[in-house]
C-alpha cells in the first residue's frame, strides 16, 4: 500500500515521518477503515468494547513502541503521536484503550520498573497477552493526586497490603493487571504496584450511564486488604515524581488524540456538506457552511503544528511538563470548538449517531477533562511562565 497523507493534514506534516513510519501508519489506517469504523457506532451505543480488535492492534505492533524491550523498529514520538491521532480519527475510545495499554500501564513499568520487571511484563503486554490499566484517580482525588492520594500501602513482612478506592480507571473491567498508585504508610511517599486483577480483595465495577467515551470500560476499583509481594512493587518508583514522568509521556499523546477527534468530526462534516442538497445545491456551496469548515481546518492545522513540535521536543530530550500541558490545554480547547462547528454543519441530523459527528461531539467532553483538566494544565504553564505557583 502506498502512503497518502490525509487531506485534513492541510500543511502536510505527515511528510516529516520516515518511510517505515509512513508504511506502518498506512497499514494501521487500512485496518481501522475496514474493521473498526463499521462497528464503532454500535459498540458506542451499547457501551461495549470490541475485544476482537485487541489482537490485531497488538499484531500491528502498536503496544510498547517506546521501550527497548518491545520496540518493533526505530520510531519517533512524532510517529507515536500520529498513531494516536489516527486511532482517534476513527474513534476516541479505541485511542484511549491504546493510550492506557501502551502509554499509561506499560509506561508505568517502563519508567518505574527495574530490569527484571520490564523484561517480564513489557513483552507480554506488547503481544496483547496481558492487558493493563492505570489506577491513579480516586473518588476524592483527581487533580490533587500529587498530595491527595488516600489509597494506602502498608508494609507487611515481604509484601504490602493495599487499601483504598480508585475511580475512572480505563480498561479496568477486563484488565489482567492494574498499576495501583498508593501512599506508603511508612514514609508517606507514593509507590507503584502491579496488581493482578484476580488478587483477593480486588474488585472492579463498571461505571454505567456515561455519555462520553462510552466504549471505554471505566471502572470503580475497591482494594480491601489486597496483598501484593515486594516483587510486584515498581522498584524505581520512590515518589510522585515517577508518576508525573509517566503522565508527561502520555499527556502529549492525549493532545494528539484530541486533534484526531477533531479531524473525525471535521471529515464527517465535510462529507455531509458535499452530499446534502438544500436550495438545489450541496450545502458545501454555501458561504456560511464553508466558513464553519474553514474554522475547523484552521483549528486542526494549528493544533497539529503544536503537537508535532512538542513531540519533537520529546525526541530531542528537551520537553518539560509545561510543554506537554500547553499542548493538552490548547488542543482540547480547540477540539471543543471544532466538534461544535462540525456538528452545526449537520443541522438536526447532527444529533443522531448515524452520521458519526454526534459521537465525536460527545467524546470531546471526556477528552477535555482527562489526563489533566484544562485548568490544571493552565496552572502548570502559568507557573512556568511567571515563576509563581497558583494551584491553591
Amino acid at each position: 500500500m502506498s502512503f497518502s497523507p490525509i487531506p485534513s493534514d492541510f500543511y502536510g506534516f505527515e511528510n516529516l515521518l520516515s518511510e517505515r513510519e509512513k508504511s506502518v501508519l498506512t497499514e494501521l489506517r487500512a485496518y481501522l477503515e475496514a474493521e473498526v469504523r463499521p462497528i464503532v457506532n454500535e459498540h458506542w451505543l451499547n457501551a461495549e468494547f470490541p475485544r476482537q480488535i485487541i489482537q490485531p492492534l497488538a499484531d500491528l505492533k502498536l503496544f510498547g513502541m517506546p521501550w527497548e524491550e518491545t520496540r518493533p523498529f526505530e520510531n519517533s514520538a512524532v510517529f507515536r503521536g500520529w498513531v494516536a491521532l489516527e486511532l482517534a480519527r476513527i474513534d476516541a475510545s479505541v485511542a484511549t484503550f491504546v493510550g492506557v495499554q501502551n502509554g499509561l500501564a506499560m509506561g508505568a513499568i517502563g519508567v518505574g520498573g527495574d530490569a527484571a520487571q520490564r523484561a517480564e511484563w513489557l513483552p507480554r503486554m506488547a503481544s496483547g497477552e496481558v492487558i493493563g490499566a492505570f489506577g491513579l484517580t480516586e473518588p476524592l482525588s483527581g487533580s490533587d493526586s500529587a498530595q491527595g492520594l488516600r489509597t494506602v500501602a502498608t508494609r507487611d513482612g515481604d509484601g504490602w497490603v493495599l487499601n483504598g478506592e480508585k475511580r475512572w480507571i480505563g480498561n479496568a473491567t477486563f484488565s489482567d493487571i492494574t498499576v495501583i498508585w498508593a501512599k506508603s504508610a511508612e514514609d508517606g511517599q507514593v509507590k507503584g504496584f502491579l496488581v493482578p486483577t484476580d488478587t483477593p480483595g480486588y474488585r472492579a465495577a463498571k461505571i454505567e450511564n456515561k455519555q462520553s467515551l462510552r466504549i471505554v470500560q471505566n471502572a470503580d476499583i475497591t482494594l480491601d486488604n489486597v496483598v501484593v509481594p515486594e516483587s510486584l512493587r515498581l522498584q524505581n518508583v520512590n515518589s510522585f515524581r515517577e508518576t508525573a514522568a509517566v503522565l508527561r509521556l502520555t499527556r502529549a499523546e492525549v493532545a494528539w488524540a484530541s486533534v484526531g477527534n477533531s479531524i473525525g468530526a471535521y471529515e464527517a462534516a465535510l462529507k455531509y456538506a458535499g452530499d446534502r442538497i438544500q436550495f438545489g445545491k450541496p450545502i458545501a456551496s454555501h458561504q456560511l457552511v464553508q466558513d464553519l469548515l474553514v474554522k475547523c481546518i484552521g483549528n486542526i492545522t494549528a493544533s497539529i503544528g503544536m503537537v508535532v513540535r512538542v513531540s519533537q521536543m520529546l525526541d530531542e530530550g528537551i520537553q518539560r511538563d509545561e510543554h506537554a500541558s500547553l499542548a493538552k490545554a490548547f488542543t482540547t480547547s480547540r477540539m471543543r470548538e471544532t466538534v461544535a462547528w462540525a456538528r452545526e454543519v449537520f443541522g438536526g441530523n447532527g444529533i443522531v449517531l448515524d452520521h458519526d459527528v454526534a459521537r465525536f461531539f460527545a467524546d470531546a467532553e471526556a477528552m477535555y477533562s482527562y489526563e489533566g483538566t484544562r485548568e490544571m494544565n493552565t496552572l502548570i504553564v502559568g507557573r512556568a511562565i511567571t515563576g509563581k505557583a497558583a494551584f491553591v
